[in-house]
């Protein structure tokens, strides 16, 4: 057993919490750029709060709206200089994990005025500005974590960044926002996070603070899955809530254990063909729970029991929840996954029994290969 422990995040939780806790944002500085994306903030009211919120605390902001789905590395690289241009001593991210992972690195650009985009990738780099995070979908968990998922524009590929600087300094947790979620965006951020809980409870880091995590919240979010699969229409508040703070519970795992095959093989689907990214990382989950059965076969069937389900009805819910019509060719295949040609990455190395790359295409072409 091992009782290590760190989680340098303070959450703050419950409706209306943001006009609540206004005057805590003084403490990190006269001005902010806050981070969004076209509608998501709007439409949730969290942007309407977060502006109020500022107003009371006699905070100068400006607002940078340009982050799209899967965010770039060049529209992050303008938002940090934005935010340099207007003295902003923080950095607030408003919306679900592509603008909460955009409001990290533009933190990193703030205080790195000598990078060119690609450089938040290769180079040392001075602690990011603090970062105040809200998120309005139930799935990222970037609120509690140290990670950012982004595009690079010449490849078209995603990679992460890390570090204990992209942790946020505070984040508000407020369901509530997550009530503007269409149907689609619920089912795929839900299963981004049952995604995140279920491959970092079956990785060598997951020891006991983290299983815990992990346990409560695939507890929480499968009910939801189900739910949403047997009624094919949003839930209510209660399942809302439930939904996000499983997504948290969830992001906490992820940030002690990180991932494993499942999110590397979605990248493939997100960045060739379109799909959602927890749709995309889904696919992959009942091969992935089948291999842990295999190799970790005491996780694999505690997952299952706080979950209160078997193998064969997991697969079947997730299978109907994700309906991947995605074909591929074979050369298709292998060319995506000469991706891997240069390293193995961590994710296959943490995922059960390892992973390669002959399995990773082979994987693919089960799953998604067109009929000869």
């Amino acid at each position: 057993m091992d009782f290590n422990l760190s989680i340098p995040v303070r959450v703050l939780s419950g409706k209306q919490i943001v006009l609540q806790h206004a005057p805590q944002l003084r403490a990190f500085g006269k001005r902010c750029l806050v981070v969004t994306g076209g509608t998501g903030a709007l439409k949730s009211g969290a942007l309407r709060d977060v502006k109020a919120a500022l107003i009371t605390a006699e905070i100068d902001y400006t607002v940078f709206s340009e982050v799209g789905p899967n965010p770039l590395l060049s529209v992050c690289h303008k938002a940090g200089a934005l935010a340099r241009e207007n003295g902003a001593d923080f950095i607030i991210g408003i919306g679900g994990g592509s603008a909460l992972d955009a409001a990290k690195a533009a933190a990193v650009y703030a205080a790195n005025p000598a990078f060119a985009p690609a450089d938040i990738y290769t180079c040392e780099r001075k602690p990011a500005l603090p970062l105040v995070l809200i998120g309005t979908t139930a799935g990222t968990g970037s609120e509690v974590g140290k990670v950012s998922v982004l595009t690079n524009d010449a490849t078209g590929r995603k990679k992460s960044i890390s570090g204990d600087d992209l942790y946020p300094a505070l984040t508000f947790a407020d369901p509530t926002y997550t009530m503007s979620m269409p149907y689609g965006v619920t089912v795929s951020t839900a299963l981004d996070a049952l995604s995140h809980a279920m491959e970092g409870y079956c990785t060598p880091k997951c020891t006991d603070i983290p299983a815990l995590f992990g346990e409560k919240a695939v507890s929480l979010i499968w009910e939801g899955l189900c739910q949403l699969l047997e009624t094919k229409e949003n839930p209510g508040y209660a399942m809302r809530e439930q939904l996000y703070y499983g997504s948290l519970y969830a992001g906490i795992a992820l940030a002690y254990c990180g991932t494993a095959f499942p999110h590397p093989l979605g990248y493939v689907l997100t960045e060739g063909y379109g799909t959602a990214h927890g749709t995309a990382c889904a696919v992959f989950l009942p091969a992935f729970l089948r291999r842990a059965l295999v190799y970790t076969p005491e996780k694999a069937n505690r997952l299952l029991a706080a979950m209160g389900t078997d193998a064969d009805t997991f697969c079947r819910v997730v299978q109907a929840l994700t309906d991947c019509d995605v074909k591929m060719t074979k050369d298709e295949i292998a060319a995506a996954c000469t991706r891997w040609d240069a390293a193995v990455p961590n994710n296959f190395k943490q995922s059960p029994g390892g992973f390669t790359k002959a399995e990773a295409q082979a994987l693919i072409e089960e799953l998604l290969a067109v009929s000869c």
